[in-house]
């Protein structure tokens, strides 16, 4: 058996489906062969995006994987595999390599050296022999512990290595671990005893699948849940006890239940210190719950630390608690408290979210969208800056694996490949991105890939036509040499492409947009809807 066959059928009994791709790599062709669909992109950073959305809606149970050429290729990729390390996403990154007598020798591109720093484990293929060995290592890095991309390089030289057969592959186990007795039992009576507790949610929920263990600890000690941007999703905004998702802009609820905590639980979370992150206040009592024990006390001090998956210590501080608080304990003042937030924070955004004038605000585009979209059935994303600013605060996510959250690293463009990826993964949602006109400069020519390759997704782009959040850094450059201006008509390339694209001027025509578009998307065809919008730079920062 070849190499790359060897590859394939490894990949195959893996259960991977999909691999997303830039050719020359010959993976490519041995993987169809073995009837892996390749999905081909206009450049690879975004590939690396899709594949790492097939990871994510599905809790990492079907990995994502990709494929590139050696040299520029895998250059190319690079910021993609970088946005999985930050955002611990387990994908199967495979690179072709330099041969073997080249691969070492300067200024060749070396992959598995060059993207050691970021990926969670990376080898090169030297001996076809050993291939079953070292892809075995390879998924059981990919199934198990915090995610992060694994990189198998694989040298220019090697495809026509023969393989030993019958092959020696069988899928690698999955395994859970979970916290010591003794520290569930310390936060246990901790968060029995707390007068204020909030719990803050992140995305090892959702990799742990623990989204009835976190409702019924919320319900059971009637404490309010608050997520990050990764965890949004985790706990139906819906919620009486939701505070709603912490990123850069929040909901007022989130930094005033923080602030006034005495305890805080972080379940599947890093507490990583970012400027796209809820920062934790000051003097609080911490009980951190995470997979990585590298985690602990790298950006807060935990009192009590819990190193295990999410929902086996949820099931083990469930039991616990149990022992003690028999039956739900009232939520009606802190359910009222909270309700009183969000009343006094949407009244103030109100004329935003409604305005009703020209250009449009962009707060008004994703306030008609998440009120004409069937919440249950879509799977949303955004991208950098403004569009994730002015969509997270206020989008409800009700279904876990809803909503596609992210910002510990902020490339532009992300959103895209997310969507697409996501579209794959769940053909039967409604799978929509929401982007601006500086993200659709960095891969806007990937929608062609949409059309191409039938994923019909809905693309909700605002247009400006300014790098909106840059004019007040850069008042000068903007004066003397317009640095900050940027346009085009986006809706009539998307319908270059062979896609349907629409551009919205009038507030009255967002909402009959909107539902053209989904009506395209269910006909097969990617939608690009392109709003006219003012320079809307205003956000739900803590305070406001």
């Amino acid at each position: 058996m070849k190499l790359g066959a060897a590859i394939a059928e490894i990949m195959k009994r893996e259960g991977i489906e999909i691999l997303c791709g830039y050719p020359v790599n010959h993976l490519i062709e041995y993987a169809a062969n073995a009837d892996i669909r390749p999905v081909m992109v206009r450049q690879e950073r975004i590939g690396v995006h899709m594949a790492d959305a097939i990871s994510r809606v599905t809790s990492g149970q079907s990995i994502g994987a990709f494929c590139m050429q050696h040299g520029p290729g895998a250059e190319n990729a690079m910021g993609g595999v970088a946005q999985c390390y930050g955002e611990s996403v387990p994908v199967l990154v495979l690179p072709m390599g330099y041969a073997r007598r080249l691969a070492n020798i300067d200024p060749n591109f070396n992959s598995s050296q060059a993207m050691k720093a970021f990926s969670k484990s990376s080898e090169p293929i030297n001996i076809a022999a050993e291939v079953c060995n070292i892809f075995r290592r390879a998924f059981t890095k990919l199934k198990n512990g915090r995610g992060g991309p694994v990189i198998v390089e694989i040298p220019a030289d090697m495809w026509n290595e023969e393989v030993p057969e019958p092959l020696n592959y069988t899928p690698v186990l999955r395994t859970r671990y979970g916290a010591d007795p003794v520290h569930v039992k310390e936060a246990a009576a901790l968060l029995v005893a707390a007068k204020r507790p909030v719990i803050y949610a992140g995305q090892g929920v959702h990799y742990a699948k623990a989204w009835p263990q976190l409702k019924r600890l919320a319900e059971r000690l009637a404490i309010p849940v608050t997520t990050s941007l990764g965890g949004k999703s985790s706990f139906p905004e819906t919620h009486p006890l939701s505070l709603g998702s912490g990123g850069l802009a929040v909901p007022r609820a989130v930094p005033k239940f923080l602030g006034d905590a005495d305890v805080i639980f972080g379940i599947g979370c890093s507490f990583t210190e970012t400027s796209f992150g809820i920062a934790m206040p000051k003097g609080k009592t911490i009980i951190h719950s995470t997979l990585d024990p590298n985690h602990l006390n790298k950006d807060v001090e935990a009192r009590i630390g819990l190193v295990g998956d999410a929902g086996l210590v949820l099931d083990a501080l469930l039991e616990e608690i149990g022992k003690t608080v028999k039956s739900d304990r009232d939520a009606t003042a802190v359910a009222a408290e909270i309700a009183a937030s969000h009343r006094e924070w949407l009244a103030k955004w109100m004329p935003k979210l409604t305005h009703n004038d020209t250009p449009l605000n962009p707060y008004r585009v994703l306030w008609d969208l998440q009120h004409t979209v069937d919440i249950n059935n879509t799977i949303i994303t955004h991208d950098a800056g403004s569009p994730r600013d002015q969509l997270s605060p206020f989008w409800k996510s009700v279904e876990p694996l809803s909503y596609i959250g992210w910002g510990k690293t902020t490339q532009l463009g992300y959103g895209l490949g997310l969507a697409m990826g996501a579209k794959l993964a769940k053909p039967d949602k409604l799978c929509i991105n929401v982007w601006g006109d500086a993200a659709i400069g960095f891969t806007g020519m990937d929608f062609e890939t949409a059309v191409r390759e039938r994923i019909p997704i809905m693309s909700i782009l605002l247009n400006n036509f300014s790098m909106a959040i840059e004019l007040k850094v850069m008042p000068i450059s903007t004066e003397k040499y317009r640095s900050t201006d940027i346009s085009g008509d986006y809706a009539a390339m998307a319908r270059a492409f062979g896609g349907y694209g629409e551009r919205v001027l009038r507030p009255e025509d967002i909402i009959p947009a909107i539902k053209r578009g989904i009506a395209k998307t269910r006909e097969g065809v990617p939608v690009l809807l392109e709003f006219i919008t003012s320079k809307e730079t205003e956000v739900s920062r803590p305070g406001t």
